[in-house]
């Protein structure tokens, strides 16, 4: 059974830095892609951003703020996320994909973590 824990959130002032971790259990984390998404109070779940074999994609509130990065040994990916901003209050969910790339579409992810809060205050 696969699963996805979230850790890394909290609340953290205006232009503050976090870095979230999503460790996967159950499938081997190498071959499928990786996606981090948000959901901000009263708004449609966002895209962030996703990894997969020879790609990185970002959502345009990520770009140039947000680093993802995986660790193969650890079974881990981690979204750094810098200069934050109050509109980036959400929480944040990682998710695996059903194949090696994920992108931008939530249907092509079959497993989802629990979520995990970000608050930044101005």
């Amino acid at each position: 059974q696969v699963q996805l824990v979230e850790s890394g959130g909290g609340l953290v002032q205006a232009g503050g830095s976090l870095r979230l971790s999503c460790a996967a259990s159950g499938r081997t984390f190498s071959n499928y892609g990786m996606g981090w998404f948000r959901q901000a109070p009263a708004k449609e779940r966002e895209f962030v951003v996703a990894i997969g074999r020879g790609y990185i994609g970002y959502g345009e509130s990520a770009k140039g703020r947000f680093t993802i990065a995986t660790d193969n040994a650890k079974n881990t990916v981690y979204l750094q996320m810098n200069s934050l901003k109050p509109e980036d209050t959400a929480i944040y969910y990682c998710a695996m994909a059903r194949t090696s790339f994920g992108g931008a579409i939530e249907n092509s992810y079959d497993y989802w973590g629990q979520g995990t809060q970000v608050t930044v205050s101005s």
